[in-house]
């Protein structure tokens, strides 16, 4: 009996299913980000909210960007 060919067709469809995921999960998200709605108070009496991917607030009127 010769259970190589079926041998070799069960390897590569394993191998197959293998680089499929890999693809699928190495594939970039382009999820959306979604900030709670607080509001940061600032020294002029404005109000500025959170932005940005890691959803930090925003800078008020004259502040610079720390350091």
């Amino acid at each position: 009996m010769q259970k190589t060919p079926g041998i070799i067709s069960l390897v590569i469809v394993i191998v197959l299913i293998i680089i499929g995921f890999w693809l699928e999960l190495s594939r970039p998200r382009n999820e959306q980000i979604f900030c709670t709605q607080e509001a940061k108070l600032c020294s002029d009496g404005s109000y500025v909210g959170r932005t940005g991917p890691v959803c930090s607030f925003a800078l008020c009127p004259g502040e610079s960007v720390p350091d």
